[in-house]
């Protein structure tokens, strides 16, 4: 990642959950580059990771599996400094039709597992007076989320919890910290916004001409985890070219 030489991570060890692919695993990569010691997790393995970061196998929605592998990270590392929860994500669904089992489902991915690792993470950073979490948010937590609800709630909920976390936890001089993530460029891009035309289209409405892409993220995380940021904590920053364009504005111009 340009520019992640410039903060020393050395001789700390991250977490990153959801770190195998996609966002997470550019977030990996760029703590790696600053010199941490890196763990992902996932169900399975992924076939290749950046230099400097290992996986380690835990499905983090069981509050059990969560501790074990912060556990395991810290008897292996011999200490934990960084948890960036980035796990997450929700197909599209119908607030109407989505099942019980399918609204539990996004909540225990979104929030009940950053929760899960939080706690565990902190009973280490708690006896070091050390440490930084970072929870992965999204503007769907910040504005109407139409078909993903189940998502918006959770990530609204993981700001909530964010910003309490930082008042408990900042006396025993743990830092935590959000993210409010706005419209990216990934993978999955096409699924999302549509084809190139539209995703042009959808560039174009922001502030800065361009969606958003895993370095702009990670950027931030860097510098919420370094020592420039040691008085920051209960912050929701957003990362977000500038924010979405209100409908209206258009609506209006039409007229």
């Amino acid at each position: 990642m340009k520019n992640a030489d410039r903060i020393d991570l050395a001789g700390q060890v991250a977490i990153v959950t959801g770190g195998t692919r996609g966002l997470g695993r550019q977030i990996a990569g760029a703590l790696a580059t600053a010199g941490a010691r890196v763990v992902v997790c996932g169900r399975n393995a992924p076939e290749s990771l950046p230099d400097g970061v290992s996986f380690h196998a835990a499905d983090i929605r069981d509050p059990d599996q969560a501790r074990s592998f912060v556990d395991a990270v810290v008897a292996q590392h011999g200490r934990i400094d960084i948890l960036v929860n980035n796990a997450g994500g929700s197909p599209h669904a119908a607030a109407a039709s989505a099942s019980p089992r399918f609204f539990d489902a996004i909540l225990k991915l979104n929030l009940h597992a950053a929760m899960y690792m939080a706690q565990a993470a902190f009973t280490h950073m708690q006896a070091a007076r050390s440490g930084s979490i970072v929870n992965i948010a999204s503007v769907s937590a910040i504005r109407p989320s139409p078909m993903t609800a189940a998502y918006g709630a959770a990530k609204a909920g993981l700001l909530s919890l964010t910003q309490s976390l930082a008042q408990e936890w900042g006396p025993d001089g743990v830092r935590v910290n959000a993210i409010i993530v706005g419209l990216m460029q990934t993978e999955n891009a096409e699924a999302t916004y549509g084809d190139a035309e539209a995703q042009a289209s959808v560039a174009r409405s922001l502030p800065l001409q361009r969606m958003g892409t895993g370095n702009d993220v990670a950027g931030a995380v860097l510098w919420l985890c370094s020592s420039l940021a040691d008085w920051v904590s209960g912050a929701r920053i957003n990362v977000d070219g500038g924010g979405e364009r209100p409908f209206f504005l258009d609506l209006v111009k039409g007229q």
